[in-house]
């Protein structure tokens, strides 16, 4: 079996490519770094260490890369694979779905008609939705009923923690013992190959929100409440019992919301945030700061892992005074290496911090947790003038 998977950066090579290699695909990886394109094609397997007391080692083969820039291979290679997975982060999706497009469009006119699943791996609701609307854009319409019976964009939901790190190997990837892969099955064709570690379930809606709202909300309270205090790692940050602290009454909140929308077990969802925080405290890792709260627009749109919670639960009259105070905090990060921190500051200095709650968080004036929100950004930006 063939898979063709875009992007070859530490969650590509550490996480799907390693699980994909694991269930007996040849691996495909679609990136732009030459260096890495290179050795993939001459070496044709990579290391993969797990951050645990043994140090457990895994030799990935039957690999190989394409550039990105070779528009041609790329769409060969789809045209004969059986699954295209990506991780190369949500706002990437756009630039290669004209690359999909072509690659889905050959098949069809070679008469290639299996089922193809195209899975986008992002921290995002609807990832492969997404990129499915994107990649029809630069589909001749004549072509989407055909593509309907046999391509499908199941949605899936990620979880693996991969830091930013070097090694004297650039292929090496050190990653958590961790990972769930879980992919919306109502939405893949018939004769698909199950992958071994993914689970597939019925309605996915639940597993990204828990993911999202507990996992990546989680990390990002840390990361703003950190950087606030000077911290550089996700570790040194949550060995402040204070911030751990707060970072845990944030997962309350966001679980009280999910428990409230799902039904989930109380217990068990309580046992899955503890499971959480020990993921974020392992001492193997060293997960910088300014990585975890890297892009804080993103992180602070509408629907993402802090406002979306935020309005999800003041809707359901639970209280969220401290999900408030960690979009509060990420409006303070301004790390000067950032672009959409600097892009951050510099609204926040013209527009004022009404207008940007309105206008990128998408949360009227007359909302209750605008107020709230502005509050304690202004003690917090206090505190921040006082200890500088």
């Amino acid at each position: 079996m063939k898979a063709v998977h875009f992007g070859a950066g530490n969650i590509g090579r550490g996480f799907i490519g390693l699980m994909l290699s694991n269930a007996g695909y040849e691996v495909t990886f679609v990136a732009r770094n030459e260096k890495k394109v290179r050795m993939l094609q001459q070496q044709k397997q990579y290391k993969v260490t797990l951050a645990n007391e043994a140090k457990d080692t895994k030799v990935v083969n039957n690999v190989t890369a394409i550039n990105s820039k070779n528009k041609a291979a790329v769409t060969e290679a789809i045209a004969s694979a059986d699954l295209i997975t990506t991780a190369v982060g949500v706002s990437a999706l756009k630039a290669i779905a004209e690359s999909v497009a072509h690659g889905i469009q050959r098949r069809l006119q070679e008469g290639n008609d299996s089922p193809l699943h195209v899975i986008a791996c992002e921290n995002t609701i609807g990832g492969s939705s997404q990129l499915k609307r994107r990649v029809y854009q630069h589909l001749p319409q004549e072509w989407h009923e055909e593509a309907d019976g046999v391509i499908a964009f199941p949605d899936a939901a990620v979880d693996r923690i991969v830091p930013k790190q070097e090694h004297d190997d650039p292929l090496k990837v050190l990653v958590e013992p961790y990972y769930e892969w879980i992919v919306d099955c109502s939405a893949m064709l018939d004769g698909h190959e199950r992958i071994d570690g993914v689970s597939y379930v019925d309605k996915l809606e639940p597993y990204i929100e828990r993911k999202l709202f507990t996992v990546n909300t989680g990390h990002c309270a840390a990361a703003y409440h950190g950087y606030l205090k000077g911290y550089d790692t996700i570790q040194e940050a949550l060995n402040d019992d204070g911030l751990k602290c707060e970072v845990s009454n944030v997962l309350h909140e966001t679980g009280h919301l999910l428990t409230s929308k799902y039904n989930l077990d109380e217990n068990k969802h309580k046992e899955y945030i503890q499971r959480m925080l020990r993921r974020f405290e392992n001492p193997r890792l060293s997960d910088d700061i300014v990585r975890v709260g890297r892009s804080p627009l993103r992180k602070l749109s509408f629907h993402d892992r802090l406002v979306s919670p935020a309005l999800q639960a003041h809707k359901l009259g639970i209280e969220v005074p401290h999900l408030t105070l960690s979009i509060a905090a990420a409006l303070l990060y301004d790390y000067e290496h950032d672009e959409e921190a600097v892009r951050l500051q510099r609204a926040l200095s013209e527009l004022g911090v009404h207008e940007v709650i309105s206008a990128y968080m998408g949360i009227p004036l007359k909302h209750a947790l605008h107020q709230q929100i502005v509050d304690q950004y202004s003690v917090l930006k206090g505190n921040s003038v006082a200890m500088r």
